[in-house]
């Protein structure tokens, strides 16, 4: 009885440090970092949470600490103190997850790399493969060193990937994300912040090896040694590499030979100690045709997620771009780019660098107008619909209202118009549900677009004033 009540009250103490937390973190934030936290026990002004792994038990240690401070304090007293239930997945099938019990550090440190506490032994394993006085060759890394850290703009699109990944560049092999698999679609930065970590290794630590190859060319190179009679040779020398980095992993599949030796290679440097960055256009429960023994070693380490960049992201990167290059661009150029390519950097980047070429070619200025003219073409090549953030900031420009308080949850009858506007236009211009059209509408569900669309209806069919306001909203949406 004592210990239900212990958890009922650990939960309420907890709910109202959770609406405390909601009003000083952003959304996305909240949802990701104290969602998933469950309240255990209170005992003698000790609150006990769970939390789910060892990741995010430092990333609350190092971004947040002085928040639960000072919600606990305000709910338990100045004596009022945090302690971690850290669940940790037991490597046996079927055997239930254990907890760790961590008391909190109280580390308070601003925008520093996450550390990882688990190492990995240092003892020397002797490799049976090198033959004895051979030394060790020196390796180009094949790195582009325009692939940086400093060169790749954090967004809620990619802050964990980008977190754990400056973790690993930290600490190659000594951290608990080995393997590091980084996944998305393309042209999301896999690549970019994949080889970022190579190059950050190599500042960090000049003596280890680093080796970046595509999956394709891993395999090309592993059939030649099999022409050439030089298996031993291939193996020998994958094995000596300190941080790997294998891209586009999806392109092994269904070629059980090179699984079968990269399956071995793999195995050697793990329990060696060394690093392996992998990444891949889908996560390891997605890729087909790859040998279930190499996907439960993918799944030994941390699979981080790339989305594709939101707005204030894409503008962050052309921004990023434009200063880089050295190149005046207007304010509104730049977020007309931002809000018109929503799919990917790559094309986000290509459309830069073509409206520059017109711009050069033609001798002409940079404005808006020849940046229209240069998305209408850009786009028939990539098939691009209009953008649901494109649709609300023509919106709001027209009405002069802020794109937040169109967002916001505001009765006003201007707002509620203009926001039902952008959910008509959004509807009949892009290809989105309408569950995704009421999230970017501040979060409304599918029943109020619905209702949002016969409204504007039936405002066209009667009032001629409102049937001009769409007449010329249709034209500065729509692409000229």
């Amino acid at each position: 009885m004592k210990l239900t009540m212990d958890k009922k009250t650990a939960e309420s103490v907890w709910n109202n440090c959770l609406s405390v937390i909601k009003d000083n973190v952003n959304p996305q934030n909240f949802k990701t970092w104290f969602e998933p936290i469950k309240a255990i026990k209170l005992q003698e002004k000790v609150l006990t949470i769970q939390v789910p792994s060892q990741f995010f038990y430092d990333w609350l240690e190092e971004h947040y600490i002085t928040l639960l401070k000072k919600v606990t304090r305000k709910e338990l007293g100045t004596e009022g103190r945090i302690e971690y239930n850290i669940v940790m997945e037991n490597s046996h099938k079927g055997e239930r997850p254990i907890t760790i019990k961590v008391p909190s550090l109280g580390r308070d440190i601003k925008n520093s790399p996450v550390s990882m506490p688990i190492d990995i032994s240092t003892n020397p394993i002797r490799n049976p493969f090198i033959i004895p006085g051979l030394k060790k060759v020196v390796v180009e890394s094949q790195l582009n060193t325009k692939y940086s850290f400093d060169n790749f703009i954090e967004g809620d699109c990619n802050r964990l990937a980008r977190s754990a990944a400056f973790a690993v560049a930290q600490k190659p092999g000594g951290t608990a994300f080995n393997p590091l698999l980084i996944y998305g679609t393309n042209g999301v930065g896999k690549t970019h912040l994949a080889q970022a970590i190579g190059i950050e290794c190599k500042n960090n630590f000049p003596s280890k090896t680093v080796l970046y190859v595509q999956s394709e060319i891993f395999s090309r190179q592993f059939v030649d040694s099999i022409k050439n009679n030089a298996q031993n040779d291939f193996v020998n020398f994958y094995q000596m590499i300190d941080i790997l980095i294998i891209d586009d992993v999806q392109f092994l599949a269904n070629k059980e030979k090179t699984q079968d030796v990269f399956f071995h290679v793999f195995n050697h440097l793990h329990q060696s100690g060394k690093q392996v960055i992998l990444t891949s256009d889908r996560p390891p429960v997605d890729l087909q045709g790859i040998e279930q023994r190499l996907l439960s070693r993918f799944k030994w380490g941390l699979s981080a997620d790339l989305q594709p960049p939101a707005l204030e992201t894409r503008i962050a990167i052309l921004e990023k771009k434009v200063y880089t290059e050295g190149i005046d661009l207007p304010k509104e150029v730049v977020e007309y780019l931002a809000y018109s390519i929503t799919s990917n950097v790559r094309e986000l980047e290509g459309a830069l660098t073509s409206l520059l070429a017109q711009s050069t070619l033609n001798k002409k200025l940079i404005t808006l107008e020849l940046a229209k003219q240069m998305i209408d073409k850009f786009v028939k090549t990539t098939a691009r619909e209009v953008s649901i953030d494109y649709i609300q900031k023509v919106v709001c420009d027209y009405f002069d209202l802020p794109i937040d308080t169109m967002k916001s949850k505001t009765r006003k009858r201007e707002v509620v118009q203009a926001r039902q506007i952008a959910m008509y236009f959004s509807k009949s211009m892009t290809k989105s549900s309408l569950a995704t059209i009421g999230m970017h509408c501040g979060g409304k569900d599918h029943a109020t677009v619905l209702h949002a669309c016969r409204t504007v209806n039936n405002l066209m069919d009667t009032d001629k004033r409102f049937r001009l306001y769409i007449d010329e909203l249709e034209k500065k949406i729509s692409l000229p």
